[in-house]
C-alpha cells in the first residue's frame, strides 16, 4: 500500500505543509507517526483520499465541521444510504446559502449599475457646452 510524506501531498495538491497540519489539528487527517519520537508523518492512501475530499469540500465552501462530518462518514462505509442522505442535506444547506449570496450580489450589482448610470449622466451634463448670456 503506497504511503506519502507531508511534502509529497503538499506538492501534489498545491497546498502548504502547514495547511495539511491544520487539517490534522482539526481532526480531518490522522497520519501515522514514524521515526525518532514520532516526528515524521506518514500518510497512507486513505489519508490522501481524506485530504483530497477535504480540499474539495473547501472549494465548495463547506465549513470544517461539515467537511469533518462527511469525512468521518467516509470511515464507516457500512451505511452508504445515511452517508448520501447526510451529504444531500449538507449540499442543500450550502446551496441555500449560495443562493442567498447570489441574490445579495445581484442586488448590489443592480445598485452599482444605477450609481454608474447616474454618474455618467452627471458627467455628460458637466461636459455639455455652456452658453453665456452676457453676449
Amino acid at each position: 500500500m503506497p504511503t506519502y510524506t507531508i511534502a509529497e501531498l503538499a506538492q501534489e495538491f498545491d497546498v502548504t505543509p502547514r495547511a495539511i497540519r491544520f487539517y490534522e489539528d482539526h481532526g480531518l487527517l490522522n497520519p501515522r507517526r514514524e521515526g525518532p519520537g514520532g516526528r515524521n508523518r506518514v500518510y497512507p492512501a486513505r489519508e490522501r483520499i481524506r485530504l483530497k475530499l477535504a480540499l474539495r469540500g473547501k472549494r465548495l465552501g463547506l465549513t470544517l465541521a461539515a467537511i469533518k462530518g462527511l469525512l468521518d462518514m467516509y470511515d464507516s462505509p457500512k451505511d452508504t444510504e445515511a452517508q448520501l442522505q447526510q451529504f444531500l442535506a449538507v449540499l442543500a444547506q450550502h446551496r441555500a446559502k449560495l443562493e442567498r449570496q447570489r441574490e445579495d450580489l445581484e442586488l448590489t450589482l443592480s445598485e452599482i449599475a444605477a450609481h454608474e448610470q447616474e454618474c455618467v449622466q452627471l458627467l455628460k451634463q458637466r461636459s455639455a457646452p455652456r452658453f453665456s448670456r452676457s453676449a
